[in-house]
């Protein structure tokens, strides 16, 4: 149980003012420069992690995933598995798959990619970039982009991504994104 005790008048300006910034904290919208869901990614170079350094542009004109992960995340260790199987069945919508990883020690991120065999394409966000334009304010961060570089949605917590739960959010988000292009 969470017990508050004011004193004299210090402690009633702490609270007016506490209960004024309330209002402010509630709105905002997470990171620095976060683009929403419906808004299209920025144009940023990706510093290769596990291969070169590429454009985000490069992805533009086929869906993406991009799961935001560090090394020393246990949730995020957990579900990168499912990621790498999910990139290799054979029953899925066309789809990048890449992973950003937040690590401030890129020998961490890149050791942990060797021992688990990654096959994804991984990049190091060094400077926040990435971080603070997906809205990683936790992570994992998972988020599905369409082909014209549109936020489409962004899932914060682990998963196993090649469930059939998964799968279904997936193909659902692609393909509705898909036939409101075509129209």
């Amino acid at each position: 149980m969470f017990t508050l005790q004011i004193r004299s008048g210090v402690g009633c300006a702490l609270l007016y003012l506490a209960g004024a910034l309330a209002p402010l904290a509630a709105t905002g919208t997470g990171t620095p420069g976060e683009v929403a869901v419906g808004d299209v990614l920025r144009e940023v170079t990706l510093q290769g992690l596990n291969g070169p350094s590429r454009p985000l542009a490069e992805y533009r004109g086929r869906p993406l995933i991009i799961n935001v992960w560090a090394s020393w995340c246990d949730p995020c260790i957990q579900e990168m598995a499912s990621l790498e199987r999910l990139a290799w069945r054979e029953d899925r919508l066309p789809f990048s798959i890449i992973g950003i990883s937040t690590d401030d020690y890129p020998e961490k991120a890149l050791a942990f990619l060797n021992r688990s065999n990654a096959t994804l394409r991984h990049f190091i966000d060094h400077d926040l970039q990435m971080e603070n334009m997906l809205g990683a304010s936790k992570i994992p961060l998972t988020v599905l982009v369409d082909a014209k570089g549109r936020v489409l949605v962004k899932v914060y917590g682990a998963r196993e991504w090649d469930s059939p739960g998964s799968m279904q959010m997936i193909d659902k988000a692609f393909r509705a994104q898909k036939a409101s292009s075509d129209r």
